[in-house]
């Protein structure tokens, strides 16, 4: 693609790198097929070429967004679909991160749009707030129909995401090492995070119960917190960077107490993130290389434990559909661990049908976009409910919150099932199930 920025404007870092992206764009379209928006709506502007033509426009023409380009930009889910189509390697991600920058710098949302914005940027990564958040919730999830039929729609949709029950709070006492069992095989650092304890704390105590079982010290940083994922794809840069900057300053306090050999994070959306971060600061001489060292030592859980020799116990030869996140399987291209754990452990792995396509969570979008989070839910249920799987497996908090608003089959984190397969307690939403054998308590 042809541009035609001035000298001045490539003399802004941000304004280069999205001239060499958009550089690298060969109008082929392949993007189109695979993108959910425009494989739903069918609008070409709501497709990433679409969408790099009007971020071209915009960027060019050092204008402010308009009220057209945020209604594009804002349908975009960043699932990166279109970057693993992409035949020119095209890096749309970094391209609609700083265009979301730019509208959130240049454009005046309407008054309800920014108080909703801001209430989720603050609430969201706030753990103590989003508890509170989700109690209520909880209690409104009987009124979810009558916030739709009077237009609050964005209401309704947070109030249906609520889970029918809040789990008790996950222990929160700063830094929390969890000694590996016998021989210590090695040391990691597990991201805490925002959503996931409040929504699934099972997910990081089976993370680390694994982990322990094989030999695998788990240390939870001192002063980690939000890892600046949410509010990064809002735009909100100031907001994301210093979330970012505190969770860096964290793990690098830990790496100078002892090596780690990894950080762990168990949200796929916080994992593309955080990789990232090296990208992220790279015109920051204050955190350029620590925050390269940190994107160099992450991994998400599934491919950290993909390297370690798992024991595995007896349990049922459940069929599990596994969803693969978008985070996970576009963002940070990994495909085959999951499902290759899952398998070896003795469960039947089911590929679903569109696979590549969003489930609709994509962070804050199902709150943000409820109608098209509705319909991209419903697709993905569709697919997943003909497989007449017993169980639901996924990376990410977002889809499993997403996928189960919308289904009975039980929804787990891929890594509770592990948990389960190699001698742990039955994942909690499957021991509710008839039928099913807690087993998993005799490694062999």
């Amino acid at each position: 693609m042809q541009t035609n920025f001035s000298l001045v404007q490539l003399a802004n870092p941000q304004i280069a790198e999205a001239d060499k992206i958009l550089r690298a764009c060969v109008h082929c379209g392949f993007c189109t097929a695979t993108c959910p928006t425009y494989v739903l709506l069918g609008d070409e502007l709501d497709s990433p070429r679409g969408r790099i033509y009007l971020i071209k426009d915009m960027l060019e023409n050092d204008r402010p967004a308009s009220r057209e380009v945020v209604k594009h930009i804002d349908r975009c889910l960043s699932c990166l679909s279109c970057m693993t189509t992409c035949p020119s390697g095209v890096h749309y991600m970094h391209l609609v991160d700083h265009a979301r920058d730019h509208i959130e710098k240049t454009y005046k949302r309407p008054l309800h749009d920014r108080a909703i914005r801001a209430m989720l940027a603050h609430v969201l990564t706030n753990r103590s707030l989003f508890r509170l958040a989700a109690v209520g919730g909880w209690l409104a999830r009987p009124f979810a129909g009558v916030f739709a039929a009077i237009g609050l729609t964005r209401i309704a949709a947070m109030v249906r995401l609520t889970p029918a029950s809040i789990p008790a709070p996950a222990s929160d006492r700063g830094r929390m090492v969890s000694p590996a069992t016998g021989v210590r095989r090695g040391r990691v650092a597990l991201l805490g995070g925002c959503v996931g304890p409040v929504l699934r704390p099972s997910t990081n105590e089976a993370a680390i119960r694994t982990l322990n079982r094989h030999g695998i010290e788990v240390v939870i940083a001192e002063g980690e917190g939000c890892c600046g994922s949410l509010t990064h794809h809002m735009g909100r840069e100031e907001q994301a960077f210093a979330q970012a900057k505190g969770t860096i300053d964290a793990w690098t306090a830990e790496l100078e107490r002892e090596p780690l050999d990894a950080i762990l994070v168990t949200v796929s959306g916080c994992g593309t993130t955080i990789k990232d971060y090296g990208h992220m600061f790279r015109n920051d001489p204050a955190y350029a290389d620590k925050a390269a060292r940190i994107s160099a030592l992450a991994r998400d859980v599934s491919e950290y434990l993909a390297t370690l020799d798992l024991a595995r116990a007896t349990v049922q030869p459940l069929n599990v559909a596994y969803h693969a996140a978008c985070s996970l399987q576009h963002g940070q291209k990994i495909v085959h661990a999951p499902k290759e754990l899952l398998s070896k452990l003795g469960f039947v792995v089911k590929d679903v049908d569109e696979g590549h396509l969003c489930c609709g969570s994509a962070g804050t979008y199902n709150i943000l976009q409820p109608a098209i989070a509705l319909r991209l839910r419903d697709r993905k249920v569709g697919n997943i409910e003909k497989l007449q799987p017993d169980v639901i497996a996924a990376g990410n908090i977002g889809c499993m919150t997403q996928i189960a608003s919308g289904t009975t089959i039980p929804v787990v984190h891929t890594v509770e099932l592990i948990d389960w397969a190699t001698g742990g307690p039955i994942p909690e939403p499957l021991a509710r199930i008839e039928g099913i054998n807690p087993g998993g308590a005799s490694a062999g």
